[in-house]
């Protein structure tokens, strides 16, 4: 039997109303975040390796900070929002300080230490609000939704993950190479505080049962059998997966691609998961959230076989990129609704907390891990480590799933 879950829905009412509501407002607050960090993330990997020259390794170190650096401020995002109920305000104070970062790397120049602080803050801002965020969602819509609004609110977050990378491309044709990169932050900077404004006027609060959260009762869940292997389970998926710009790196070493149409990499993926994020949430309600997550970790293995495979033309990138953005519609939201049964309305976003933090320290490792394989062996032996690593996890997470 699949982990079964702790608590009793207590939402009742429309989950269509529900979700045409607060969700959709959430879901605008992530698109415009969204088209403004990744019109940096979609140039940050060709700036920091292609520009910079960093070394594959050192940008492994800066991708595993941009990702783990969430850690800590999830577990404090999902603390303050579950002690105070304040949900909006927390999240708001992060997507403030996502926004206010994009400015940062302004000032940072081309120092690559700089740049590194400036990130890490912003993942910070990340962690702080993801929690709440999530949170709200899950207390928007009854239990039987779950899947579909967390869909509905990922297919959106996707929309502007698809549109950051075309926009990034736009203004840097048209600001030239010379203040191309520092037009794209001026750009992002204004677009993030859009969403901050959105976020202020058309997001509700919403309250479930009370209680004293703290955090020391967000880690007593892992007392709890299925939350413990929950949290197992998305930490031995995130250590078998690669930062998305290793992906987009070996393919634009293999396609020799121009650095201007870099980010059309992370347009591909995006589209995939806009296209499919809402029909996997709704897939995932009804035949199982965590066999649908397995098999999103099937599609990366798939990412990864075909990295390696002696094949190149456009038909073989676009499958790759359509898979990866598979990959990401059946893990992201799928894991959060999830993980929402098994835990109680007063820990939401605390204890969901938790488990992201498991699974940002294991990408933290992961991302480190691969770039020194690659520093070491070359991307092609790297890859095959990912192969190996992915063919052990699945039957291991199906086992504790199980």
């Amino acid at each position: 039997m699949y982990l079964s879950s702790v608590r009793a829905p207590k939402n009742t009412g429309s989950s269509r109303a529900v979700i045409s509501g607060n969700v959709v407002a959430l879901g605008l607050v992530s698109l415009l975040t969204d088209v403004s960090a990744e019109m940096v993330t979609a140039i940050l990997p060709a700036y920091l390796v292609l520009g910079l020259h960093l070394s594959v390794l050192q940008y492994g170190a800066l991708d595993g900070l941009y990702t783990g650096a969430t850690a800590l401020t999830r577990l404090l995002g999902g603390w303050v929002g579950d002690r105070t109920w304040r949900h909006k305000l927390t999240a708001g104070l992060g997507y403030a300080l996502s926004a206010a970062c994009k400015a940062g790397l302004l000032l940072a120049g081309r120092s690559a230490v700089a740049i590194g602080g400036v990130l890490v803050i912003d993942r910070m801002g990340k962690g702080l609000r993801t929690a709440p965020r999530d949170a709200l969602i899950a207390l928007s819509v009854p239990e039987k939704s779950l899947g579909r609004a967390f869909g509905v609110h990922r297919a959106m977050d996707s929309a502007g993950a698809f549109a950051g990378p075309l926009v990034a491309i736009g203004v840097l044709a048209l600001a030239g190479s010379a203040s191309g990169y520092d037009a794209v932050f001026v750009a992002s900077f204004c677009i993030a505080l859009l969403g901050v404004l959105v976020l202020v006027l058309f997001v509700r609060n919403q309250m479930g049962e009370r209680g004293s959260a703290s955090l020391r009762q967000a880690f007593g869940l892992l007392k709890t059998a299925s939350f413990r292997r929950a949290c197992l389970v998305a930490m031995v998926l995130g250590l078998v997966t690669i930062g998305d710009g290793f992906v987009y790196l070996v393919l634009q070493r293999r396609e020799d691609l121009p650095q201007l149409w870099f980010p059309l990499l992370a347009v591909g993926v995006n589209l995939g998961y806009l296209l499919l994020a809402g029909p996997v949430g709704v897939l995932a309600d009804r035949i199982g959230r965590w066999v649908v997550l397995i098999g999103g970790h099937v599609a990366l293995l798939a990412v990864y076989l075909l990295l390696v495979a002696p094949w190149h033309g456009t038909g073989w990138v676009v499958l790759i990129l359509l898979l990866y953005g598979g990959f990401y519609a059946a893990t992201d939201g799928v894991l959060m609704a999830a993980v929402a049964p098994l835990i109680p309305e007063s820990l939401h976003g605390s204890g969901m907390a938790v488990v992201k933090t498991a699974q940002a320290l294991a990408y933290l490792g992961s991302s480190v891990a691969f770039g020194f394989a690659w520093q070491s062996w070359g991307h092609v032996t790297a890859l095959w480590c990912a192969v190996v690593a992915v063919v052990v996890a699945l039957p291991v997470s199906w086992r504790l799933l199980r």
